[in-house]
């Protein structure tokens, strides 16, 4: 596993030199910060994947593509294949929840309609999903089988214009392609990458952050896999320790005098990509969808007026993805309700952690529009420690 990695991260290093990164920046990137299990901060009660990525979800791959150029582009492109094969002639099952809709999000209606998605999932600036949606358009016709069809892309958002002049419309086919055809089953870059390069976090830098969690056995052995693009605000919060308080940066700390923080932390958007290999019809998926959002709000969202948060849920189980045409009905196999309860509890804690990994790995990001701190690992890690919240697998109930 770890000569894959070391491949994987060699390949992103190549891949970010061919984008004309600055030195200075593939350094930052090097940085060995931490994830959350890696300092104890252990969420839920169920076990992650051998990743504790999306990626550990049989099939899926993703891709990054990111962008730092001149003094005002910070940003990029992230890429999610839900499943091997043509995605259109054979489509998967999928739902898209909106928890608020302040958004951009490509090849919505049609999904709620059909209750499928029929390309590859591309989460990117605010004003690039239309001519990232194009790109993936044009990418889709080169794949084998396909003909001259109309398209759904899938493509969401959250607004990286603190540090990314996204005016300049900087993701483009070149960047879409990358990100598609470079994207991997194995580990998952994290932090400020691809999609997450200019995004916050409860006003600290956010970005990319990914988790799973392996139901036992006896509960169908099923995995989810979350991947999260973050740039929201709120109260953070971590297995109940008061992040945002103990540090001054939260939403309307500005209006109490005794903080210093000097900006709003409350607006923003968050985009949440679920996978399951457990067989679900549409329907099942909107209810699990529902749960990513309960994960979110543990984190300390209230989802403000201004953000725009979607879950975009797929099943990757091959007895529930149907052919496109048939002539004949087409049996699957699902889960019943009573069944899913599981599934709900595995994909809120995948969503907490996949959160808190995008605000461990990320990284500093500055330009000419202003500057988005990393949290500072050693203060985040002492207040942890002094609320107690971490290495509850180890501590609670013993």
């Amino acid at each position: 596993m770890q000569s894959k990695s070391n491949l994987y991260n060699f390949a992103a290093l190549l891949f970010i030199l061919a984008l004309g990164v600055s030195h200075s920046t593939i350094a930052q990137t090097e940085q060995n910060r931490p994830r959350a299990r890696d300092v104890g901060l252990v969420v839920g009660v169920f076990a992650p994947g051998t990743l504790n990525a999306i990626t550990d979800v049989a099939g899926v791959r993703v891709g990054h593509a990111t962008v730092i150029r001149g003094d005002d582009i910070r940003t990029g492109v992230t890429a999610i294949i839900p499943a091997p094969g043509n995605l259109y002639t054979h489509p998967v099952p999928a739902w898209i929840h909106v928890g608020n809709g302040y958004g951009k999000m490509i090849g919505e209606t049609q999904v709620r309609e059909f209750g499928e998605i029929e390309t590859p999932i591309l989460l990117t600036c605010t004003l690039c999903v239309w001519s990232a949606a194009n790109a993936l358009k044009e990418w889709m016709y080169q794949q084998p089988g396909m003909g001259e069809h109309t398209l759904n892309p899938i493509v969401g958002e959250t607004n990286d214009s603190q540090v990314n002049n996204m005016w300049a419309d900087p993701i483009q086919h070149d960047e879409v392609y990358a990100a598609l055809n470079n994207a991997s089953d194995g580990p998952v870059a994290e932090g400020s990458v691809g999609a997450g390069t200019g995004t916050q976090a409860f006003g600290w830098k956010g970005g990319i952050g990914t988790s799973s969690r392996v139901l036992p056995e006896s509960l169908g052995g099923y995995t989810i896999g979350v991947l999260v693009q973050t740039n929201y605000g709120g109260i953070l919060n971590m297995n109940g320790a008061p992040i945002g308080r103990e540090l001054g940066n939260y939403a309307y700390s500005h209006i109490f005098e005794y903080q210093d923080s000097d900006g709003d932390s409350e607006d923003g958007s968050i985009m949440i990509v679920v996978a399951t290999d457990a067989p679900l019809n549409a329907r099942s998926l909107e209810r699990l969808a529902r749960r990513a959002i309960m994960g979110l709000a543990r984190t300390g969202s209230f989802a403000s007026n201004g953000s725009g948060d979607y879950v975009i849920a797929f099943s990757t189980n091959a007895s529930v993805r149907k052919p496109r045409t048939s002539s004949t009905p087409v049996a699957t196999e699902v889960l019943v309700n009573a069944s899913m309860s599981p599934l709900f509890a595995a994909t809120a804690e995948a969503t907490e952690e996949a959160i808190y990994n995008a605000i461990f790995k990320a990284t500093t990001v500055t330009s000419s529009r202003g500057e988005l701190q990393a949290i500072p690992i050693e203060d985040l890690t002492r207040i942890l420690e002094q609320y107690k919240a971490l290495n509850w697998d180890q501590t609670v109930g013993r």
